[in-house]
């Protein structure tokens, strides 16, 4: 049996004394300090090897893995009828998931479930009544060419419970609901008028229903958000209010990166200049707010090059600061994303 608590892993030890056992609880902090690794990355031997390397050699301590990703495709067999049906199975990234989990959690690594909700590809096209719609009735597409289905929809909420609660029973210790959120665009139709009362029920929706059934599989549950979520007092016209949301979750994870700050914030203009402060600030706004324990924040942290300013790199020492206003702040560690899934040690601690 294992047994969960927010900030820790607790393990269930069996101990025998003559004929008779009893079992304890053993608790035990523990931080997660993540590598992101997409749907592509977990099934190319090299990137996964060079992320199981890092982690070997480094603080890290957990890998974030995309179990739906962003075009809405499953890197492993899938038992859930809708995820065939719509064509998410191929390619078919991961042979064998029970080998790789074993592998992972013989190498004590804790794993997490990236699971792209409502921006989903293949099932907008397969299922069209499920789609977010332009005003003239065609399948809205963002910037990537991508559809999105539409978070309304309590259909589109069962397929992607079904396949969280299918990765918590392959036994991932996290599920992670990306993309939890509506399209931020304007003009667009749904099943119902688009509100910030009808979002943010939406969303809260979802995540409720989300935790009733995964309840049984004793998994955390966290979700991302835009890091401007911290700052934004309305629902930043996607369902996304951080006093709303981040009670429902075991952690909440803004997205902290530096580039993605393009109007800076209060005294930091230039963002990319002060990854430090962008993420110290960021959470202790979304903790003044909601007045949880910083235990309940782990962010994600710009391992990339800079898109939004200067196209600086960020190298270790940018990395670093953003690393150290997490753990100065308390946060349940936190997560490096790179799209390229390439990372290095520089900025990290050795174990």
């Amino acid at each position: 049996m294992r047994v969960r608590a927010i900030g820790y892993l607790r393990e269930a030890v069996t101990t025998s004394r003559l004929d008779r056992s009893t079992s304890q609880i053993a608790l035990t902090r523990f931080r997660p300090k993540a590598l992101y690794l997409s749907f592509y990355g977990i099934g190319n031997k090299r990137l996964r090897e060079q992320a199981l390397n890092l982690i070997e050699g480094t603080e890290l301590n957990a890998l974030v893995i995309d179990v739906k990703g962003d075009n809405g495709k499953i890197p492993y067999e899938s038992s859930v009828p809708v995820a065939s049906e719509v064509g998410a199975q191929s390619p078919r990234m991961i042979t064998d998931i029970a080998g790789l989990m074993t592998t992972l959690r013989s190498k004590h690594i804790y794993t997490i479930a990236r699971i792209v909700v409502f921006k989903d590809l293949l099932l907008a096209l397969a299922r069209p009544n499920l789609a977010v719609k332009t005003r003239a009735g065609n399948i809205w597409r963002n910037g990537e060419h991508l559809a999105w289905t539409d978070p309304f929809q309590r259909a589109v909420w069962d397929y992607n419970i079904d396949i969280a609660v299918e990765a918590a029973r392959n036994g991932f210790d996290e599920i992670q609901f990306d993309y939890v959120r509506f399209p931020d665009a304007p003009g667009l139709v749904y099943i119902q008028p688009s509100t910030q009362a009808s979002r943010i029920a939406a969303i809260s929706g979802f995540l409720k229903e989300a935790r009733r059934r995964l309840a049984p599989y004793n998994v955390f549950l966290s979700a991302d958000i835009f890091g401007y979520v911290c700052w934004n007092l309305n629902d930043t016209m996607i369902g996304q209010r951080i006093e709303d949301l981040a009670p429902l979750l075991d952690y909440t994870s803004p997205m902290l990166y530096p580039s993605s700050f393009q109007f800076g914030i209060p005294g930091y203009r230039f963002s990319v200049a002060h990854p430090h402060e962008i993420v110290s600030q960021s959470l202790e706004r979304a903790r003044q707010r909601t007045r949880l324990s910083p235990n309940r924040f782990r962010p994600w942290l710009q391992a990339f090059k800079d898109y939004g300013f200067d196209r600086r790199a960020f190298t270790g020492k940018e990395i670093r600061a953003q690393i150290s206003a997490a753990d100065a702040f308390g946060s349940n560690g936190w997560m490096l994303w790179n799209p390229h899934n390439v990372y290095s040690a520089d900025g990290l601690d050795e174990k």
